[in-house]
């Protein structure tokens, strides 16, 4: 459970909150509309109707005793890019920020911010995977190069072991979990074998994964081609 100070509370705010709240996280929210604190001030123990951008304002909250600062104001990025300088000014522990351009996601970093989110690229990105890689269900980018994917089980791979598949040394992907059902193997020993269904999270180089779903997809279809020509 962490201790969350949410500043701006509009969708995407909301849509934050709501989940924090669903995980057990402590979640304060402040905005500077009376009208929308008011609306969300039930779900709530503590909400705030205060300017940010007045450092005095923010100094009364505490800002050092929350595990994570959210400034998710997307509509005023002069606000945004202060109440980011101020947080940090205040011995913020972490401050995530919300940018809707690349420009802002880089003067964000400079004024203090340790993670930057940008909803609407992030999103393009992991629909621009899926539909390029069948056999990726969904994907976490952790930055820089790496990446967790959960991807369908190669049908190359069915009914052989880990050992023979050996995906660390050739395809540079290390195999944290498989799903099968209802049920999660985390420990993988390498005489686990693969079944037909199994839906596998893999960590690794991003460009290495997408690499390897690709070249699975391209033999999928290749495989299909020829039993069209056969029959």
């Amino acid at each position: 459970m962490k201790s969350v100070l949410l500043i701006g509370m509009g969708k995407f705010g909301c849509t934050l909150g709501e989940r924090l709240l669903e995980m057990g996280d402590e979640v304060m929210i402040v905005d500077n509309n009376e009208d929308v604190i008011n609306e969300l001030a039930g779900k709530y123990e503590n909400a705030l109707i205060a300017n940010c951008m007045n450092a005095d304002n923010l100094k009364s909250l505490d800002v050092p005793s929350f595990d994570v600062c959210i400034v998710s104001i997307g509509d005023d990025f002069q606000a945004s890019l202060e109440i980011t300088s101020n947080l940090k000014d205040l011995g913020a522990k972490y401050i995530v920020s919300k940018a809707t351009t690349e420009i802002q996601r880089k003067f964000l970093y400079r004024v203090g911010a340790d993670e930057v989110i940008y909803p609407d690229r992030d999103l393009a990105e992991k629909l621009a995977v899926k539909l390029n890689a069948s056999n990726v269900i969904n994907y976490v980018d952790l930055g820089a190069e790496f990446s967790i994917f959960e991807i369908s089980l190669p049908e190359i791979w069915r009914d052989k072991t880990i050992l023979e598949i050996n995906p660390r040394v050739r395809y540079g992907m290390n195999i944290l979990t498989v799903h099968r059902g209802t049920e999660t193997t985390a420990t993988l020993g390498g005489d686990f074998v693969f079944s037909e269904g199994d839906r596998l999270v893999v960590f690794g180089k991003t460009d290495e994964i997408f690499a390897f779903t690709q070249k699975s997809k391209k033999e999928k279809a290749k495989k299909k081609k020829e039993q069209r020509n056969k029959s």
